[in-house]
C-alpha cells in the first residue's frame, strides 16, 4: 500500500515548528502559538513572540516547495495580512498596556521531503504594518 506522505497539517505543523527554532535561536522568546479570533472570518497569527527589546512580534509562518509563483512571501494576500492585523488587535485587547509591535514573516522554501534537501528559512522583520 503506497504511503500518502504527511497531512497539509503536519507540513503546516513542521514547517510553524522549524521557524519557531530559527526564531528562538535567534534570541526570541516564544509567547503563543496558533492564536485565533473566536468565530468565522477572523484571523490567526501562527508565532507570537517577544524579541529582546520587549517587542511583541506578530509571525506570519509561509512554507513553498518552489519559487514558482513568487514564492513563499508573495503567497501573502492583502485579505491575509488584514486577518493577521485583526488578530493582533484582538490579542493587544487583553493587554493593560500595549508593547511596542511588529509583523514579521518567516518563509521556509524548499521541498523537505526530498531525501537530502533541507529547506532555506528567510526571516523578515517588519514585513508589514497594521496600516
Amino acid at each position: 500500500m503506497l504511503s500518502k506522505g504527511p497531512s497539509k497539517k503536519e507540513l503546516g505543523d513542521a514547517g510553524e515548528a522549524r521557524a519557531a527554532a530559527h526564531l528562538l535561536r535567534a534570541g526570541l522568546t516564544l509567547v503563543a502559538r496558533n492564536y485565533r479570533t473566536p468565530g468565522r472570518g477572523g484571523g490567526e497569527i501562527d508565532l507570537i513572540m517577544r524579541d529582546q527589546d520587549g517587542t511583541l512580534v506578530f509571525v506570519e509562518v509561509r512554507q513553498r516547495a518552489s519559487n514558482r509563483h513568487g514564492g513563499a512571501a508573495a503567497s501573502i494576500s492583502a485579505t491575509k495580512r488584514q486577518r493577521i492585523v485583526f488578530a493582533a488587535r484582538h490579542y493587544l485587547m487583553r493587554l493593560p498596556t500595549w508593547p511596542p509591535c511588529r509583523f514579521d514573516v518567516v518563509c521556509i522554501q524548499g521541498n523537505s521531503q526530498q531525501p537530502g534537501a533541507e529547506p532555506t528559512v528567510e526571516w523578515l522583520r517588519a514585513a508589514f504594518d497594521a496600516s
